[in-house]
């Protein structure tokens, strides 16, 4: 079965918010193996893709009467759910924490806060940290992820491949894109 067009999901999205069974088949064996490959490429594991899949239909019948088509296709929707179980599952199972922009600036105003620096030093740092953290904020959740994994942590490329089980290369594609974003934002705000 191809996948339906946008208005046909629309009209089983809102035939599920009602809990029709038959349009939740429908929507599953029209858009799972799509959801699935897209699972998969972001895991990289077969069972915790089919367990992402698993999670999100889950959470799109008990949800699908939240679904706003102002907002977003149907499938974009639908692959958001994905994305963000996939993601879950990669901080549930590594263990690994994602630095967020807000923790970031505020663990960085807390170290700014010794005595050590002139007050004008901490100011001129404070602001250069508070654009850095801006920044890096930008940077997407992941590669924002292997970038504090090699650098904050000290890790070389290939442990930081390893403790997020991706390859080497997809790893220093990441940190190397993650960093000519973060040289772009950087120069964008030295130059505002």
């Amino acid at each position: 079965m191809s996948i339906p067009d946008p208005q046909q999901l629309k009209i089983l999205l809102a035939a599920v918010a009602r809990k029709d069974p038959a349009a939740f088949r429908n929507i599953y064996d029209a858009t799972s193996p799509k959801l699935f490959g897209f699972a998969l490429r972001i895991l990289g594991k077969r069972e915790s893709a089919e367990e992402v899949l698993q999670e999100s239909f889950v959470s799109i019948w008990n949800n699908a009467a939240s679904y706003q088509a102002s907002l977003a296709a149907p499938m974009t929707w639908m692959t958001t759910i994905v994305r963000n179980k996939a993601f879950d599952l990669l901080r549930r199972v590594e263990h690994t924490v994602e630095i967020d922009a807000d923790n970031f600036d505020k663990d960085v105003m807390d170290a700014l806060e010794s005595a050590d620096p002139t007050p004008i030093q901490t100011l001129q740092l404070t602001q250069e940290s508070k654009i850095l953290a801006i920044c890096f904020g930008r940077i997407d959740g992941l590669h924002r992820q292997a970038i504090a994994m090699a650098f904050y942590h000290d890790m070389s490329h290939s442990e930081v491949a390893e403790h997020l089980h991706l390859p080497i290369g997809t790893v220093k594609t990441w940190i190397r894109r993650g960093l000519e974003r973060l040289r772009v934002c950087l120069k964008k705000a030295e130059g505002e």
